[in-house]
């Protein structure tokens, strides 16, 4: 490997940014795949370049046979994250369900008291304005966001920020009732009908669960379901 792939690789891990490695396998040349752009000398056509990048988002790694020879794509993922916005009491099972499930979670609310709970002490709680967390979380095509404080003051800026990102999920609890609400102040900020498509809402799927445990659930499923792409 040459130096310069190296040292690019170890950044992108040490940066938590997905990339994949792709290497021929007769020639040894070799090309580091992100999300939006490529480096490195191998020379790959525009097919190669979809599928390995398809492996890098599907969180696989294996060999593509290709005219110049086969090549192995070598995924490198940070964990996948959820973002929660309102340490409400929907909150504690939902970061505990989504933790047991492989996500790395944080929990975002700028009310210190809410968030100050021993039920989180496990946990990446920050206590800026939504629309300061998420400039520092910088959320991803690997990143889940959910909303669930019904106050717009901290739901909307939360959810503007997640439309703008490439998060690949996005849901706000509430009834059909406030979602709709929601969406119209979403528009009124500039947002288009199918930008704000991308809000589940209300959030999780649909089975029949009432109690904060089994919302949360539900909230998890839906996630999972939509990562897996299904």
């Amino acid at each position: 490997m040459k130096p310069e792939i190296l040292a690019a690789l170890q950044k992108a891990r040490a940066d938590k940014r997905p990339v994949a490695l792709v290497t021929n396998l007769k020639s040894g040349a070799q090309k580091l795949i992100y999300e939006t752009e490529a480096e490195g000398p191998l020379c790959l056509d525009v097919d190669m370049l979809a599928g390995a990048a398809d492996m890098l988002k599907r969180d696989e790694s294996g060999t593509i046979q290709t005219g110049a020879g086969p090549i192995f794509v070598h995924a490198f993922n940070p964990p996948p994250r959820v973002i929660v916005v309102g340490a409400v009491h929907i909150a504690e099972p939902l970061v505990r369900i989504a933790s047991l499930a492989g996500y790395g979670v944080t929990l975002v609310d700028p009310r210190r008291a809410f968030a100050a709970s021993q039920k989180f002490e496990d946990y990446t709680v920050s206590n800026d304005w939504p629309d300061e967390a998420m400039a520092k979380l910088k959320p991803d095509v690997r990143t889940a966001i959910v909303t669930l404080t019904h106050d717009p003051k901290i739901d909307d800026p939360a959810l503007e920020a997640a439309l703008k990102s490439t998060a690949f999920y996005i849901g706000a609890l509430g009834s059909r009732k406030t979602h709709a609400a929601r969406l119209e102040r979403l528009k009124a900020r500039g947002f288009t009908d199918n930008e704000i498509s991308r809000i589940r809402g209300p959030v999780g799927l649909a089975i029949g669960a009432l109690s904060p445990a089994e919302i949360a659930v539900s909230i998890v499923a839906e996630i999972t379901k939509i990562r897996r792409g299904e």
